[in-house]
């Protein structure tokens, strides 16, 4: 028995400063999902996600050798390999607007300003900047009054939205992915206890505050303000349902611990003597897996169906210890054909894959209806750089993950000759309903797709 009683799709866990969502139970009717949504035919939502990582690739490690769904996993996609039926490889994306077209260099603000918005951004570092709505608030546009949230806009870098960061472009371009309008980019959340309490927090700024303290006080979880009402719905849930239930509060109560450690934590050397962020860890893959552990959540419990994510800001020139790598990330791109310097790029470009990998193996293992939150879902991977080195914006490394609701057939890698990546936005658009006969510099639906 799955379920006792029918119960709104908008139920939601109370307590002092705390809304608890839930996630897609049985005991919900899919006529309880609102119907301006595409769906899948289990009846749960689409969701459309764009993770966006900087500075190209190493080439040769990155692209198949063939097409089709005998294509072999190559050393950086290799962990995505068990994942391969949810994995759909896309040879042959451009950006032309992420070219120069006359203004000069400044490659690396043009990449990141035009991967979702397919426009040219306007030179400058003043006030005036311009691009173009991005693909994910176009789509936020139509399908965010459904949700809580319109959409949720991630990141793991920080970054001015004003001044100069690349040869003369402001950095309101080198620093988001999405714009809300052509002239105002959308600010990215990189602290993961404040993405934490915007989905789960209620009332007022204050009451919030005060829940807080009276969490830390007495050292509880957001769990155990909500107890009485999780216990009241329990009752009205069928096994599977009070199963999935504990699951998903499980899943919560885990993230906030890490979200804890990570504020706690000692580092493993001397720092300088700044004040970290509270919430953010000091590993970076623990921050890349917990930001997307906030996605996961946020699109479990229906808060959005729609996100970005900027795994690090375009022209980072972070270095990535993790993997044994002390040069800039920016740097190394530049490798001029130096073997170490491409050895090192491989290997920031797997430990990016790696983490992705994580994510995509959560969104499998969540039920929804008899599928999974992974079949319901397409996450867009990729970047407007090909290679760092020439700052070249053909044959773009793109991969698409999820099935749409079974409208999208993995386990393949296709070449689509030479089309921009709007016309991946614009076929994406189609399986959520959102309507669109064109979008940033698309020539129309993708060719090739299916």
């Amino acid at each position: 028995m799955s379920s006792k009683t029918s119960i709104s799709r908008r139920t939601i866990l109370r307590g002092l400063g705390t809304a608890v969502a839930l996630p897609m139970l049985d005991a919900m009717p899919t006529s309880a999902i609102a119907s301006a949504a595409a769906q899948a035919s289990s009846g749960a939502p689409r969701r459309l996600a764009f993770v966006f990582v900087p500075n190209g690739v190493n080439v040769k490690n990155w692209f198949p050798q063939t097409t089709g769904d005998k294509f072999e996993f190559t050393p950086t996609l290799k962990p995505l390999e068990k994942l391969k039926d949810h994995i759909t490889v896309i040879s042959g994306l451009k950006h032309d607007k992420a070219r120069s077209n006359g203004d000069g260099p400044g490659d690396h603000a043009r990449s990141a300003a035009t991967f979702l918005t397919g426009m040219q951004a306007r030179k400058t570092s003043g006030r005036d900047i311009e691009v173009g709505i991005s693909a994910d608030q176009f789509a936020a546009k139509q399908v965010g009054e459904n949700t809580r949230f319109a959409s949720l806009e991630l990141g793991c870098e920080g970054g001015r939205l004003a001044g100069s960061c690349d040869s003369g472009y402001s950095c309101a371009y080198s620093n988001s992915i999405s714009w809300r309008t052509a002239n105002t980019p959308v600010a990215k959340e990189i602290n993961p206890r404040l993405v934490f309490e915007r989905l789960f927090g209620d009332g007022s700024k204050r009451e919030a505050a005060e829940a807080r303290e009276r969490q830390s006080r007495y050292q509880k979880s957001i769990l155990d303000f909500v107890q009485e009402d999780a216990k009241t719905l329990n009752q009205k849930l069928g096994r599977r349902d009070q199963r999935k239930l504990d699951e998903y509060l499980d899943a919560v109560r885990e993230i906030e611990k890490r979200i804890k450690m990570a504020e706690g934590a000692e580092p493993v050397q001397k720092m300088p003597k700044v004040k970290a962020p509270a919430g953010i860890p000091r590993d970076y893959g623990e921050h890349i897996r917990l930001m997307g552990d906030m996605m996961i959540l946020a699109f479990q419990t229906d808060l959005t169906r729609i996100s970005t994510f900027m795994i690090a800001n375009e022209g980072s020139n972070r270095s990535y210890n993790e993997v044994g790598v002390r040069g800039g990330h920016h740097s190394l791109s530049h490798h001029g054909g130096n073997h170490k310097k491409l050895e090192d790029i491989a290997a920031i470009n797997k430990f990016h894959m790696d983490q992705f990998a994580y994510i995509l193996n959560k969104m499998k293992t969540i039920k929804e209806h008899g599928d999974t939150l992974l079949d319901n879902a397409m996450i867009v991977y990729g970047c407007s750089i090909r290679d760092g080195n020439r700052h070249d914006h053909d044959e773009l490394p793109f991969l698409l993950a999820g099935k749409g609701g079974g409208t999208i057939q993995g386990g393949r890698h296709i070449d689509i000759g030479r089309q921009p990546a709007c016309n991946l936005y614009l076929s994406l658009f189609d399986r959520l309903n959102v309507k669109a006969e064109r979008f940033g510099d698309s020539t129309g639906r993708l060719k090739g797709f299916g």
